[in-house]
């Protein structure tokens, strides 16, 4: 058995799959690029902050039941782990669908992944706390 809050490729396929299952069809719309071109600098702070609250309070209740004191950590590690995976797989997706401008508006591509990285962290972590005891 494995330590809970411990993560290992099981747990980095659930977070793909989970990122890609809110990623992908959010992806496909018109309004989620419009946002990337649009939001303000403070909105997507916003979003940036909200998805990391979301990841940790789920990840606090339901992958380590509330129990992180000696494990604060392998909390953070996997907060950091899981939001990073979300990252690359918006990525990977906006960049399928060519709607990435990392060479000519970086910065939009920033703001558009972050966009996007809110369903998808969302879902990222739900998949990922599936299996847990």
């Amino acid at each position: 058995m494995i330590k809970q809050g411990t993560t290992n490729f099981e747990d980095i396929i659930q977070v793909v799959v989970g990122a890609s299952a809110l990623c992908v069809p959010v992806a496909f719309s018109e309004e989620a690029w419009n946002l990337g071109r649009t939001l303000p600098v403070a909105n997507i702070i916003v979003l940036v902050v909200l998805s990391l609250l979301f990841v940790n309070l789920y990840s606090l209740h339901n992958i380590f039941q509330g129990r992180i004191t000696h494990r604060i950590f392998a909390f953070f590690a996997r907060t950091f782990i899981d939001y990073s995976i979300t990252l690359l797989v918006v990525l990977v997706v906006l960049s399928a669908l060519d709607h990435l401008p990392i060479f000519s508006e970086p910065w939009v591509a920033v703001r558009s992944v972050v966009v996007l990285s809110l369903p998808a962290s969302m879902g990222a972590v739900v998949v990922d706390s599936f299996d847990k005891e």
